[in-house]
């Protein structure tokens, strides 16, 4: 045990001393090693004052560099958008028509993107390539203007209206192919701001309306001419028939045209550009028409009296096309209007004029037919009634304007002449109807009053001038009854004052009646001798006659003998004038003077025949002989 405890003490010491010597060893080399690093650092501290500035230098220069790359970074990013600006140019330069619409459209809209990214850089370096864009720019949008355009043209030939009225075609527009790019094209030519900017609207617009106005224009310059050519006349006197001029046909044309052309318009432009491409495309047809109605206007007051039917014709047309146009498409009814305007003022003046042709006509006759005809201008008057009666919608709205009975300021200018039609305009009612049947009842009052007063001054003769009055108004009720006149006058109530113009010509023809008449008057003697019973047929003409002294019966004979004289010179005279009577007057007055004659006569021979004792020399005419010479007045 003692043993081996020994020989581990002694490894033990000898571990020791080793730990020991190593231990001197590692102060060593701290030592030398501390040395060493007072050298190095001695050394360090040399070389960081030699470095500080190149350090200082080196971090300035990773700055600088690294800005450099971010620069030349930003540069690259910049120039970016011209990369392609080739593919472009050429598709641009071969134009729509060979690459397509579609594809011109989408080249231009990147070649426009890349000029918006290069504007926002305002680099000096970009600036001759945002010039080279923006040339290539305006020529893209040139090239499809011009394509917009030689497609319009393409389907811009004049057509006839004529033969599409008359074989009821609807008028044709732009080909559903070419109308659908037209509208392709329009999209990129008139873009919002474009629109809000230009007040007479984008390119697009005016190159439309220079193609199609001319188009529409010079498709309807046939009708306009033949509006002109169809309403003159070869004679002044004649009375303008309805339907004779060419202008129902050239509205007719016209809103065909319009109408075509609103649903190309509908199609190829934005709603909010509807309304001015519409009024610009047809304003140069527009004015064509005003000036034609202008012209016909100036025509119809030259020769008023006749071809005031025509005015009201226009008038009737041209409301009716304003009315139907501003239906379909809310446009033009002002401008149509106004065009109408001076044949609607000449359509009033005439309202006046009318009336002032038959006092001035009337008032200048210098003779009366002795057997008292009527006269042509009757037939001429009621001719010109008949005629306007079948224009009651524009005489409605003409007459409501002057008021009732203001006839003679139709020619004021304080009316109103340009107040917009709505559809009630023609709804001729009550009103407009009355004013019309007024209208007419006071022509054919001033036509009579005037022959009346003329006559009076003309004729002495009651028998010519009741005649003559008579005959002129057998003339107006025929007319106003195989009329349109007639309906009027019954629909509206209208007093029949014809009928009182008849009884006073009658009643002054029969004042030449009322002397023969007072030839068998006897009341001087109903008081002598007995009277027959009342209704008693049995009358003693000779125990009359007994009765009597002798100058009652001289005085019986000298009536006899007026009578015969009187009657046999106005039956001779109204045969004179029967020949020429109208047969109605005829028929009349030959009943009127039998009922007023052959009862007075009939009683007074009964009761004095046998005065003349069956000589026959003063009584001509037993009550069958008379009869039948009254009834052969007829």
């Amino acid at each position: 045990m003692v043993g081996a405890r020994v020989v581990a003490l002694a490894e033990e010491s000898a571990e020791v001393e080793l730990l020991v010597a190593l231990a001197e060893k590692q102060k060593a080399f701290n030592k030398r090693l501390a040395a060493t690093l007072a050298r190095v650092n001695g050394v360090g501290d040399g070389l960081q004052i030699e470095m500080g500035p190149v350090y200082n230098d080196t971090q300035g220069l990773q700055v600088v560099t690294t800005n450099a790359e971010k620069l030349l970074d930003e540069l690259q990013k910049q120039t970016r958008p011209l990369e392609g600006r080739g593919d472009e140019e050429r598709t641009i330069h071969e134009g729509p028509s060979r690459v397509g619409v579609q594809t011109y459209i989408a080249s231009l809209g990147r070649a426009e993107q890349k000029l918006q990214n290069l504007n926002s850089t305002n680099f000096r370096i970009n600036r001759e390539a945002m010039a080279e864009l923006g040339n290539l720019l305006a020529y893209g949008r040139q090239q499809l203007q011009d394509y917009f355009e030689q497609l319009l043209r393409e389907d811009a030939h004049v057509i006839e209206p004529l033969n599409f009225i008359t074989k009821q075609i609807t008028f044709p527009g732009i080909t559903t192919l070419k109308i659908n790019e037209l509208a392709e094209l329009n999209s990129f030519l008139a873009p919002p701001t474009t629109r809000v900017a230009a007040q007479d609207g984008p390119p697009s617009v005016r190159v439309y309306a220079n193609v199609r106005s001319p188009y529409i224009s010079g498709s309807l310059q046939n009708l306009a001419a033949a509006s002109i050519s169809t309403s003159r006349k070869k004679s002044q006197d004649i009375v303008y028939r309805q339907g004779t001029s060419g202008i129902g046909t050239y509205a007719s044309g016209m809103e065909g045209m319009f109408l075509a052309e609103w649903r190309n318009i509908t199609i190829i432009f934005q709603r909010d550009l509807w309304s001015i491409v519409f009024e610009t495309t047809s304003r140069q047809a527009l004015y064509e028409f005003s000036t034609t109605l202008r012209d016909l206007g100036q025509q119809i007051r030259s020769s008023i009296t006749t071809d005031c039917f025509l005015a009201y014709e226009i008038v009737d047309i041209v409301t009716r096309l304003a009315i139907r146009i501003d239906s379909q498409t809310g446009q033009l009814k002002q401008q149509l209007i106004d065009a109408v305007k001076p044949v609607r003022d000449v359509a009033k003046a005439s309202i006046g004029e009318l009336l002032d042709d038959i006092r001035r006509r009337i008032g200048t006759m210098i003779t009366i037919s002795n057997d008292g005809a009527a006269l042509p201008i009757t037939t001429e008057v009621m001719t010109r009634l008949q005629t306007l009666v079948l224009y009651p919608q524009p005489l409605s709205s003409i007459l409501t304007s002057l008021g009732d009975g203001n006839w003679s300021n139709a020619g004021g200018s304080n009316s109103s002449t340009t107040s917009l039609p709505s559809t009630k305009s023609f709804d001729v009612g009550a009103d407009g109807n009355q004013l019309l049947a007024h209208y007419v009842l006071d022509s054919i009052e001033i036509l009579l009053s005037n022959l009346e007063s003329t006559a009076k001054k003309l004729v002495r003769s009651k028998a010519v001038l009741g005649v003559f009055m008579a005959n002129n108004v057998a003339v107006i009720d025929r007319m106003i009854r195989s009329s349109d006149i007639q309906s009027l006058l019954t629909s509206t109530n209208s007093p029949n004052k014809v009928d009182g113009w008849r009884k006073k010509a009658t009643g002054t023809y029969l004042d030449a009646w009322r002397e023969p008449c007072a030839m068998l008057m006897d009341v001087q003697y109903t008081n002598r001798g007995a009277r027959p019973p009342s209704g008693s047929n049995a009358i003693d003409s000779s125990a009359i006659i007994k009765g009597l002294s002798s100058k009652d019966k001289d005085a019986l004979k000298e009536k006899f003998k007026s009578f015969n004289i009187s009657f046999e010179g106005l039956s001779a005279k109204h045969k004179e004038m029967a020949q020429n009577m109208e047969k109605e007057v005829r028929s009349q007055l030959a009943r009127d003077i039998q009922a007023m004659i052959e009862p007075l006569y009939a009683r007074f021979w009964d009761r004095y025949h046998e005065v003349d004792k069956g000589r026959n020399k003063y009584v001509r005419y037993d009550k069958s002989a008379l009869s039948m010479q009254l009834a052969s007045m007829g």
